[in-house]
């Protein structure tokens, strides 16, 4: 009798169950926006109902998936083809943005929509400033209207900090900007922008994304002029917008020309050259010679490597300065630009600190150069001072001020010879 067990026959192969969150999920956004259309249709015109069917049905509805769906539905009624026209196979709302009422408080309450949205679910925020991108770029796709409204809520939304003023970058498009489009959009952004907040707040957005010195980009280069941007946005009521690109382009140009100084000076170009181009910049530029006289001193101490022990540097910056006398001389012709020049050394000494000791030394080689008169060390000294480094500074000068002061009696002597004398003295001493 065989005691041995007959082996079972078994199934070859395995079966493994797939779970339901493996199963890649294939990209259709024909389902996500008929839901999306038909909630629209049901709440209709009453926002603070669109705000809570959009908060509830992201519990439902996959947002993070189809979210440039639902921003094109939310702006446009529905998904939105290359170029800003509307697909033709899908169902469509009537109440989104492009259909709303356009007024800045019609256009307020949609921003609040968006951003209730947004605030309830945060991974939104890239998704939405991708949008706002997208559609700029769709701008000649649109209606007059339909870009008044857009133009309205975006300035909304940059001054609730919603999105980042980095959006911008769409208006520089090339075709937007030689149809004049990007410019009449701006003008009405900014000036919703400019409703919620003000400039001062506009041109902070605008300079942290390094969007402040572009503005100009917004018209064809054969147009790209201050006088020109003026006359636009001045004529459209925004000449705040006007003021702030215009010192920005001064501001501009003044770091040009520092540049191009300090340049001239690390190169060893004669002073007489030098002076000759800085006076004829001035005049293109239309600057004060006390706006000149600060980019002057700033290319001179930008145009040499600074010894960092404080022992060495004063006499490398006295000998330094003395070179430049010439040219510091030529742009002090008036009691404001010296007075000018003694506020930017007292902040460069102060900013600097190995320079802190060194301030009298400078004011009176300066002195002896007649680059500074006595009455501007004087009402310096009395009045004009900065607070930036008061206490030390207005110690480091109480005896030169002091023998300022004297000076008129000791000039005021007959004796020739003994005025000499005197004055070298109290130099002497001073030094």
């Amino acid at each position: 009798m065989n005691n041995q067990k007959q082996q079972k026959p078994t199934l070859t192969g395995q079966r493994f169950k797939t779970r339901k969150r493996d199963e890649k999920e294939r990209f259709d956004p024909t389902q996500f926006q008929e839901s999306i259309v038909q909630g629209l249709n049901q709440t209709g015109t009453d926002l603070e109902a669109v705000a809570k069917f959009l908060d509830a049905s992201g519990a439902k509805l996959d947002y993070r998936r189809y979210a440039e769906t639902l921003f094109d539905i939310l702006v446009a009624g529905g998904m939105l083809a290359p170029g800003g026209t509307l697909s033709d196979d899908m169902t469509r709302t009537e109440f989104c943005l492009f259909t709303a009422q356009e007024d800045l408080e019609t256009m307020q309450a949609y921003a609040q929509v968006f951003n209730k949205l947004i605030r309830r679910y945060k991974y939104l925020e890239k998704g939405f400033e991708e949008e706002i991108k997208k559609l700029l770029l769709f701008l000649k796709g649109f209606t007059e209207s339909e870009r008044n409204k857009l133009a309205m809520l975006t300035g909304i939304l940059l001054a609730n900090g919603n999105i980042s003023a980095s959006i911008l970058s769409s208006l520089y498009n090339e075709n937007l900007v030689k149809e004049g489009v990007s410019a009449a959009f701006a003008v009405k952004l900014f000036k919703s922008w400019i409703n919620e907040k003000d400039i001062n707040s506009v041109a902070a957005s605008l300079r942290k994304v390094g969007m402040d010195n572009r503005l100009m980009e917004l018209f064809p280069a054969n147009k790209r002029s201050c006088e020109h941007f003026s006359k636009y946005f001045t004529d459209a009521g925004l000449k705040e917008l006007s003021d702030f690109a215009r010192n920005q382009q001064s501001i501009g140009a003044r770091k040009e020309l520092q540049k191009e100084l300090q340049e001239q000076m690390s190169r060893g170009d004669p002073q007489k050259e030098i002076i000759a181009f800085t006076r004829e910049e001035m005049k293109k530029a239309n600057l004060s010679e006390q706006a000149m006289i600060g980019i002057i001193w700033t290319s001179v101490m930008s145009s040499v490597e600074w010894n960092k022990k404080e022992e060495l540097v004063t006499e490398q910056a006295i000998k330094h300065l003395k070179q430049y006398s010439p040219l510091l001389k030529a742009f002090t012709s008036q009691g404001l630009s010296e007075l000018s020049l003694l506020l930017k050394i007292q902040e460069y000494c102060y900013d600097n600190i190995h320079f802190m000791k060194a301030f009298q030394k400078i004011v009176v080689l300066l002195y002896k150069a007649d680059v500074l008169s006595e009455e501007a060390i004087l009402k310096w000294y009395t009045e004009a001072h900065l607070a930036k480094g008061k206490s030390v500074f207005l110690e480091q000068m109480k005896k030169f001020v002091e023998w300022l002061k004297n000076a008129e009696e000791v000039f005021g002597l007959k004796n020739d010879e003994q005025v000499i004398q005197s004055n070298v003295m109290l130099i002497y001493q001073l030094r």
